[in-house]
């Protein structure tokens, strides 16, 4: 009786002050102060920079001291190309979509179902190639497709005779992307299918539903978050490639990340780069944002 009395007593201690410095920051949002820091100086800044070179004037430094929109003015200019390798980068991005959509699912479903024990092993097989430069494992698919290289070679001592054109075509630059952002599209759709519940499953199929049913009303819609997930971070990541298109593809290819580059680095425009760099922030921001707040999964489904 004596605790249950003393507790008004001490929730009445708490002063005013106390009490509104609760309101306004909780516990948790002062343990979250370090990272909002680090997120504001990592990201914020630059995006801020960036934001305000694309209004200065062109192939200049005076950034916060010129306003001017030539810079999008010039993107936006009819004759300018720049929308060509606009074009290819969202076409090379949805296409390594679709292809690891196809490719990952079902791997992903071997890492939940199908492997067990061999699971884990096969995850770090996969992860492994992350631990190497991006750019010395594209430049050993470059020694595999070159002339007189390893799959041309084979083929000539097998007597099959000499290998096609693969490489500095843009086939080899979605093979370069698909390689790539495989990983990127895989644990985020494994992560999604692990979070189906098995007992859901189980108790369809033992009501007689098909395997093709319970992966379309089932499988499908609960993993789709962890899928949605993978496929725009994919299509992110592919936008921005050029490394890809650079070593395999010979840039017989021009993607905008290129372009941009060029700017900020022999054209010494750092304003029309940051411009650049501004719309295709913008255009990822605003797709990202539509897919999810406007998807309708249901009708994507074919159900009503």
């Amino acid at each position: 009786m004596a605790d249950v009395a003393l507790a008004p007593t001490q929730a009445s201690a708490e002063t005013p002050a106390q009490l509104r410095r609760a309101k306004i920051l909780s516990a948790g949002a002062r343990c979250a102060i370090p990272i909002a820091i680090l997120l504001a100086i990592g990201f914020l800044a630059p995006l801020l920079a960036i934001l305000g070179y694309s209004f200065a004037t062109p192939r200049s430094f005076e950034v916060f001291r010129s306003f001017t929109l030539v810079n999008f003015a010039t993107i936006f200019d009819g004759s300018n190309t720049v929308w060509m390798s606009f074009v290819w980068s969202c076409g090379f991005a949805l296409f390594t979509v679709a292809i690891l959509a196809v490719v990952a699912y079902p791997i992903a479903y071997g890492l939940n179902v199908v492997f067990g024990r061999w699971a884990p092993l096969l995850s770090i097989l996969f992860v492994f190639p992350l631990f190497v430069s991006e750019n010395v494992r594209l430049y050993g698919w470059v020694l595999f497709f070159i002339k007189n290289g390893v799959l041309d070679g084979s083929l000539k001592y097998l007597g099959l005779g000499t290998g096609p054109e693969i490489l500095y075509t843009p086939g080899a630059t979605l093979f370069g992307m698909v390689y790539t952002y495989l990983p990127f599209m895989l644990f985020p759709m494994t992560l999604g299918l692990a979070l189906v519940p098995r007992d859901l499953i189980d108790a369809a199929r033992d009501l007689g539903a098909s395997r093709l049913y319970i992966w379309r009303e089932i499988e499908l819609p609960l993993a789709m978050p962890g899928i949605m997930i993978g496929m725009l971070l994919t299509f992110v990541l592919g936008i921005g490639a050029t490394a890809e298109a650079k070593i395999l593809g010979g840039q017989s290819i021009i993607v905008i990340a290129h372009d941009i580059e060029i700017a900020f680095t022999y054209s010494q425009n750092w304003p029309l780069g940051s411009a650049l760099s501004v719309v295709v922030t913008v255009f990822i921001a605003a797709l990202t944002l539509f897919a999810l707040g406007k998807l309708d999964l249901d009708r994507m489904l074919g159900r009503r």
